[in-house]
């Protein structure tokens, strides 16, 4: 199995060894430890890391994606059909089957995407990334 392969499918775990798949560059503002937010002159400052860095998985979380109406309605729809269309009158089965039919396409996409996971990554450089998306790591 090839990376880019492995990377579509992958799942992290907590203390796997994982490598930085593409170039980062973090931007922001930076304000010195000691000094608080509001009392000093903040400045802009970058960081590059480059790809191919290593580090261990710290934490993973898993967010699962609001669900539309649409879709709301599908699963409404769908169970209604499956616990009690064998009961239904033939024209009352059939407008239920198209209803569930023209929300198909909002399902699948929602399939597609439900859900959505960060990891917190200890580099081996020090830098530590959260909340990043799984996507930018590849197992080592």
């Amino acid at each position: 199995m090839t990376d880019e392969e492995d990377e579509g499918s992958m799942t992290l775990n907590v203390g796997q060894r994982v490598r930085l798949a593409a170039d980062l560059r973090l931007a922001g503002s930076v304000t010195p430890a000691e000094e608080l937010p509001e009392e000093s002159g903040a400045f802009a400052a970058s960081v590059a890391l480059a790809a191919g860095i290593e580090g261990t998985v710290e934490r993973v979380d898993e967010h699962h994606r609001q669900q539309s109406h649409e879709v709301r309605e599908y699963l409404r729809l769908k169970s209604l059909l499956d616990d009690f269309g064998h009961q239904m009158p033939p024209e009352s089965r059939k407008r239920l089957d198209e209803q569930v039919a023209a929300l198909e396409e909002q399902w699948a996409a929602y399939q597609r995407r439900m859900l959505r996971v960060t990891v917190r990554v200890r580099l081996d450089n020090g830098f530590v990334l959260d909340e990043a998306p799984e996507e930018a790591f590849a197992s080592v």
